[in-house]
């Protein structure tokens, strides 16, 4: 018995110590708001990613929103998934991001690895059309931006796992708009949205389109 209970013991003290190592890996292994914020300024952006403002935009519509769980569409190499990514850890919340090229993927998957967002924002890799579909359950955030023309198509698919009160994003609508206007038509003429467009930037001289979910 005196034996019996000396292993449990023996066996408890070694789950303290690994919960205790595993909480001071966590600490380590944690990024600094700092260190994210110096990322971000000096993140090499090619054309494919959201300006600053953009970006800060989605942040800031995430994280007043509450948005749990979101969608973007058109990863680039994740410039404005980090942006969200800050939002949705900070609401507890998830991120799915989606790229079509494997090459972007792999550099979308390092930069969100640096800054420590690996586990609130997964990349997945794959034509939109085909990855969507296999997206489960409710969505109360989306980011679209990529090929113009699909825009319409990336909406009805995601559309039903819509929750209400969701708010979807639209890129590059000022420019763009005879590529996705159909997408823009249903949006702004919906009775179940509330759609406005706006410059947060000027950077393209462009803009995007916010809609709110009403029913």
């Amino acid at each position: 018995m005196k034996r019996c209970k000396q292993l449990i013991l023996v066996g408890c003290l070694v789950l303290i110590g690994v919960n205790v190592v595993m909480v001071y890996s966590g600490q380590r292994k944690r990024v600094s708001d700092e260190f994210r914020k110096d990322f971000i300024k000096n993140f090499k952006r090619t054309g494919l990613n959201t300006t600053p403002d953009d970006a800060m935009m989605l942040r800031v519509l995430v994280a007043s929103s509450g948005a749990k769980r979101g969608v973007e569409v058109g990863s680039a190499s994740g410039f404005g998934a980090i942006n969200m990514g800050i939002a949705f850890e900070r609401n507890g919340g998830h991120l799915y991001t989606l790229e079509i090229d494997p090459d972007t993927v792999k550099v979308c998957r390092e930069n969100l690895k640096k800054v420590g967002l690996e586990n609130t924002v997964t990349c997945i890799e794959g034509d939109a059309l085909k990855t969507l579909p296999k997206l489960e359950g409710e969505f109360d955030f989306v980011f679209i931006d990529a090929l113009k023309s699909d825009y319409m198509k990336y909406l009805k698919i995601i559309e039903p796992h819509l929750k209400r009160g969701a708010v979807v994003v639209g890129d590059n609508v000022i420019r763009s708009a005879k590529a996705m206007q159909d997408f823009l038509d249903y949006m702004q003429n919906s009775p179940d949205y509330d759609t406005v467009i706006i410059r947060a930037s000027m950077e393209k001289k462009d803009g995007m389109s916010i809609s709110y979910k009403i029913r």
